[in-house]
């Protein structure tokens, strides 16, 4: 018998049994397909070595007009501009206190401090800044009090504690897991004063949490949130898992919290300026001061606002309005005959989920119904028109556009709209689905890696409540495949050389980066690896003997002075139960062949590589096949 070649099908195929994806791959991690054959996905490495505050949920790249080059970064704790490798805190004051409103009182032996300040609003994990405070007496002075400090537990609505710390400590030093370091300064008997009465706090604004909660009941909202043994909505102040929105207008910055106020960031100010309340600016008109999501619309320059609250109506979130400003306008928000400024309600689901841009248009997803939301021009400004009904939608961060198609995750599939709304069929659909943990699908984000045609989506498993598991839906060769890898946000390289992510872990990351895993010093190896399905040798009835395998691997860019690719080839004679046998070879470009020595009436291929400095791809493979009877 020839050599016989073993071409195998493009992409991770789940949904059937081994048996019936002969020739196909059933497993794999850290691999794509290009061209229908696997290789492995590029490397990562940290952008710099600052790192911030907080689970990053949203980025967005922009330049300036002096060519500066900024990422917002939102995270449940702060909100960061990046820009030459540093962050820059430019998360809002909610509110400033006048002079003598606070006071502290201190402890002798103990670095926690309690300030107490009537009504203050925060909630633990909050943030505030000092000024103006003088000593306790003691070894708590004044450059101890007058910096930022963490809210450690809020005891009351009108008190709170904090951890006093050396002077001239940037709360933003971190250690490794992302926690603050403690440097703690104790009391002394001599910390009797209150801080004198001309302290000031300025309070950022509420900080999110990290992880959703559902329902409503004890320990879902803040301390004396009604009367005794009453349940409390999750939709209150901090109860709510944070994300964020972004979008710039010129060279400045618009975000918004999620169901939150929207605040703008003037870049011209400096990165040492905070960014305010959009309904602070002069001359605001009208300002929307809660909504689901904001835009800015590329082709008319509109300022968009989703599930916000009306005209008249402020404060109080119509999970259905859509609102946009006045053409080229900040500020304008009130309808009038002069102007472009309106608002549109949609008329199915129950609140707008998310918007996303493409070329042509604006596409609003409901919990139930997909809009597409279209520039009209005066007088109607806007259109909206219903495209499919009886969709959903896994998450605000579930769904991305490329070009003129929108890709999203659904609470039990994949969606695509390309002028109609289809149904992708999922090759791993069970294996992504089967392992969700559903209680926090509000973390499920989609990434455009535009280079490699593929739209991924990063998701909790069942036994994580933070992002752990991809998915990934190539969609120029239509082939799926998925794996483990821990990020919350992502975005497509274009302003910037390399697509970037966030990690748990409090950076940010250059993907398609080298071959290795950065978040380690040194970089680590990626463990890649896929796994084919059984195939029959001959006809499957008689034994074959395989003497030789003909490797066809490339290395091509590898940094490794001798890379080698790991090939195991496993046999069984029958077409259920274990694998009897295997052979493990490591094979490297040049290697001619392998001698095997392997029986059996099915085979199967694992192809692995565990060693830095590495990149593989995987040809087609040639066995030496010799029919060996019956028994």
């Amino acid at each position: 018998m020839p050599f016989s070649k073993f071409n195998f099908k493009p992409g991770i195929n789940t949904e059937i049994t081994p048996y019936s994806n002969e020739g196909g791959w059933v497993d794999g991690d850290k691999i794509r397909f290009r061209l229908g054959f696997p290789e492995k996905i590029g490397g990562w490495a940290k952008t710099s070595l600052n790192s911030f505050l907080g689970a990053c949920r949203s980025l967005h790249p922009w330049v300036s007009l002096s060519g500066d080059k900024y990422i917002g970064v939102g995270t449940n704790l702060k909100f960061y501009v990046e820009t030459g490798a540093t962050y820059y805190d430019i998360t809002p004051i909610r509110e400033t206190t006048t002079a003598g409103e606070i006071t502290f009182s201190a402890t002798s032996g103990s670095s926690i401090i309690t300030v107490t300040d009537n009504s203050h609003g925060a909630v633990a994990g909050d943030f505030v800044t000092f000024s103006d405070a003088v000593s306790l007496g003691g070894n708590i002075t004044a450059d101890v009090l007058n910096q930022e400090y963490e809210i450690i537990s809020v005891p009351t609505g009108n008190s709170y504690t904090i951890q006093a710390r050396q002077a001239n400590t940037s709360i933003d030093q971190i250690t490794e897991d992302g926690q603050i370091v403690d440097t703690p300064v104790e009391a002394d008997a001599s910390d009797t004063g209150n801080g004198g009465s001309s302290t000031i706090g300025e309070y950022q604004i509420n900080t999110g949490l990290d992880t959703a909660i559902s329902g409503s009941g004890w320990g879902a909202s803040t301390w004396s949130r009604g009367t005794w043994g009453s349940e409390a909505s999750t939709t209150v102040t901090g109860a709510q898992l944070r994300l964020y929105d972004q979008d710039n207008f010129g060279e400045d910055l618009l975000f918004n919290v999620h169901d939150g106020n929207i605040y703008y960031w003037d870049s011209s100010l400096g990165t040492e300026t905070r960014a305010v309340s959009l309904d602070s600016l002069s001359g605001a008109s009208d300002t929307p001061t809660v909504a689901r999501k904001i835009l800015v619309s590329d082709r008319d320059r509109h300022i968009i606002a989703f599930g916000c609250d009306a005209v008249g109506n402020t404060g109080v979130q119509d999970p259905l309005l859509i609102r946009f400003s006045d053409q080229a306008s900040l500020t304008d928000w009130t309808p009038t005959l002069e102007n472009t400024a309106g608002d549109l309600r949609l008329g199915s689901g129950s609140e707008i989920v998310t918007a996303v841009e493409t070329r042509q248009q604006i596409m609003v997803f409901t919990d139930t119904t997909l809009y597409a939301m279209q520039f009209l021009g005066p007088p109607f400004t806007f259109g909206v028109q219903g495209v499919s009904e009886n969709i959903t939608i896994a998450s605000p961060k579930s769904a991305v556009a490329v070009d003129d198609s929108v890709y999203w995750m659904g609470e039990s599939e994949f969606y695509m709209f390309g002028g109609s709304v289809q149904r992708i069929p999922c090759t791993v659909k069970d294996s992504v689905f089967n392992d969700f943990n559903y209680s926090q699908s509000l973390k499920v984000t989609a990434a455009l890696n535009s280079s490699h045609s593929e739209v991924w989506w990063f998701y909790p498993s069942a036994s994580s409540e933070n992002n752990d598991k991809y998915v990934v839906f190539n969609y120029l060769e239509n082939s799926w495949y998925y794996g483990t890898l821990s990020r919350t946000a992502w975005i497509d390289h274009g302003i910037h050389e390399y697509p970037i992510a966030a990690g748990n872990d409090g950076y940010l990351y250059n993907h398609e980066n080298g071959f290795d895993d950065g978040s380690t010093s040194p970089p680590t190896a990626i463990n890649s690896f896929v796994t084919s399905a059984p195939m029959d040798l001959g006809d499957g009835e008689h034994f074959v003997f395989i003497k030789r395998l003909l490797p066809d691997v490339s290395f091509r860019n590898s940094t490794e002075p001798a890379p080698v690719l790991d090939i195991k080839t496993r046999v069984r004679n029958k077409s259920s139960g274990s694998f009897l046998k295997e052979t493990e070879s490591s094979v490297s470009e040049s290697t001619e062949y392998v001698n095997l020595r392997l029986r059996g009436r099915q085979m199967s291929v694992n192809v692995s590589s565990d060693q830095t400095g590495t990149s593989w791809r995987l040809g087609t493979l040639r066995y030496d096949l010799r029919p060996d009877g019956r028994r």
